[in-house]
């Protein structure tokens, strides 16, 4: 890439601040898990860091990253368009794919197995699966979460292919049926992956909800967790 991106940061800062005096600019790219982006002013000079899965990225696409973390950073208007031309380009397919597969590579998950103090993860997937997926669903890894988090309640990691469930719910106070909803849930991912619409991920599908719902207890669980959290 012959662009130099110090200078694209330089335009767009003159851009935004034109009377401003022109701060030194350092822009690295770094051996990131995602597509991060890190901007911060430190003692005059302002430090880029962009993850290096952006390195051959576009001039246009880069001056829109440049657009973006400055005017966050001075608390500027975002230009839509130069918003939209990023989003175009972080969720493409090819940029989509290259994602996950250094996430693969570089992304350290920790595994903490699936036995918990009162419920093991995998004895519960098993049975879920036989009841609402025929069996025929493939286990992936199992863990809870290193932390009894109160926010994030699951998640499925698909660059990993695991489930993690926050052990906050292994005690024996949590009613079987809502571990099994959660878990139940983070099945649902497996079957209905996250499609990109445009420029939007859709995460849960209308496909996605409609299932969920068929879980028996889903009210009641959703009034559990309501009053739980």
């Amino acid at each position: 890439m012959s662009t130099n991106p110090a200078a694209l940061f330089a335009e767009e800062y003159r851009t935004l601040r034109p009377r401003a005096p022109m701060p030194e600019i350092q822009v690295r790219f770094k051996r990131y898990t995602s597509l991060n982006t890190r901007i911060q002013l430190k003692e005059g000079i302002l430090h880029a860091s962009l993850s290096d899965l952006l390195e051959d990225a576009p001039e246009p696409v880069l001056r829109s990253i440049a657009h973006i973390l400055l005017a966050k950073l001075y608390r500027k208007p975002i230009d839509p368009r130069q918003n939209l031309r990023y989003r175009r380009y972080t969720s493409s397919a090819a940029i989509s794919e290259k994602t996950e597969k250094i996430r693969r590579i570089r992304g350290r998950k920790i595994n903490l197995g699936p036995e918990g103090r009162y419920f093991n993860l995998e004895t519960v997937f098993d049975d879920l699966n036989l009841r609402y997926f025929n069996g025929l669903m493939g286990r992936p890894i199992l863990t809870w979460s290193e932390q009894a988090a109160r926010r994030l309640l699951g998640h499925y990691d698909a660059a990993h292919n695991t489930i993690v469930v926050s052990r906050i719910f292994d005690r024996p106070s949590c009613p079987l049926y809502v571990l099994e909803y959660l878990l139940y849930h983070e099945m649902l991912h497996l079957k209905h992956p996250v499609k990109t619409r445009g420029t939007r991920r859709c995460v849960h599908s209308a496909a996605f909800r409609a299932e969920e719902k068929l879980f028996p207890q889903w009210h009641e669980a959703q009034r559990f967790l309501k009053s739980f959290l």
